[in-house]
């Protein structure tokens, strides 16, 4: 593929109408993924057709308007990215942002089904971190929260990228009915790899089957739980992203709490989303849009571009208003794996 100069660095930043820098864009590849989590999809999806889906030469480009506009985080999402034809030779170029130092950090989240297989690539293209989706170290739970998956391909995907001296953060969602009770020994279980935790709480985002309300737990109540018998220490580590963070004084790890309804963490959002199909969303729990990848089909240049990504980012929302209340309409229609995760 062809790589796009990005603008250049000194290009004013991306500050929101609210004063917030933008410095961090989440790229989702596809909306396609080999799972099928209850709380994430509907068991039966209908994806979108390949002349919706950006190319990987329109995902540089406007990857790279961004880099230029003061980006310094590009994480790769889906869907699941992997299954994406051809996502190593987009992260390939994307790395070239690494060596000019225009980017600090280029990162993936993955459901780890198939990192065995791309582990050593990643690490050879700069990727010095990523994130694993991991409800469960329970082999039928997994496969029934996943609709099929096969739990010892996630484990043999992240002991492939720990091999190959990529970090891993492994991620949660905190499910009341299904994995609440397994909490402290998945992030034990994390700890003892020298992973870092998260714990995410479900977020109403898409048409599933089930009611989510029947699925919300509340982080503070895990935090409550988890204080009975160990001891968190605050910490001031940060990723970029919505996660705090405490040290776990038992285990010597790190764990992260994400907590779009009990904790609102909307006040100093540095992070917008591109879908695969162009579609620019600068706030997770609204139903904003800009739609780039019209500017690129109707020949525009990259002035055409960066006009519009300035122009989405300055109507970004103050924060969004998420709630779980049964049997009431998720708040956003599109689900997380068209969003990107």
């Amino acid at each position: 593929m062809t790589p796009y100069d990005a603008p250049s660095p000194r290009a004013p930043a991306l500050i929101d109408g609210f004063g917030r820098t933008v410095t961090y864009l989440r790229v989702s590849v596809t909306d396609r993924c080999d799972l099928r989590c209850v709380y994430c999809m509907a068991e039966h999806m209908t994806f979108l057709p390949k002349a919706e889906v950006l190319t990987l030469e329109e995902l540089d480009r406007i990857a790279s308007g961004f880099v230029g506009l003061g980006v310094r985080k590009l994480r790769i999402t889906g869907g699941e990215p992997l299954v994406r034809k051809g996502v190593m030779g987009l992260i390939e170029s994307l790395s070239r942002h690494l060596h000019t130092g225009a980017l600090e950090e280029l990162t993936l989240t993955t459901n780890g089904t198939r990192l065995a297989e791309f582990a050593s690539d990643l690490a050879r293209f700069g990727i010095r971190r990523i994130n694993v989706s991991m409800d469960t170290l329970k082999p039928d739970l997994f496969r029934k929260l996943t609709r099929g998956g096969d739990l010892s391909k996630v484990i043999g995907g992240i002991d492939a990228a720990l091999a190959a001296g990529i970090a891993v953060k492994v991620n949660a969602v905190a499910l009341k009915d299904d994995n609440a009770a397994e909490l402290p020994d998945l992030i034990t279980w994390a700890h003892a790899r020298g992973c870092d935790m998260t714990l995410i709480e479900a977020m109403p985002l898409g048409e599933i089957e089930v009611d989510r309300t029947d699925q919300f737990l509340s982080l503070k109540d895990v935090r409550r739980t988890l204080e009975s018998f160990w001891t968190l220490e605050d910490s001031d580590h940060v990723t970029g992203g919505p996660a705090r963070y405490v040290r776990v004084a038992e285990t010597g790890g790190r764990l992260g709490f994400i907590t779009p309804l009990s904790h609102n963490f909307c006040e100093a959002c540095n992070r917008v989303r591109l879908t695969c199909t162009g579609t620019l969303h600068t706030c997770l729990g609204r139903e904003d849009a800009s739609d780039l990848r019209a500017v690129l089909r109707a020949g525009g240049t990259d002035a055409d571009l960066i006009d519009a990504i300035r122009l989405a980012v300055d109507a970004k929302p103050q924060g969004h208003d998420f709630q779980i209340v049964r049997s009431s309409a998720p708040a956003v229609a599109r689900h997380m794996s068209t969003t990107g995760g």
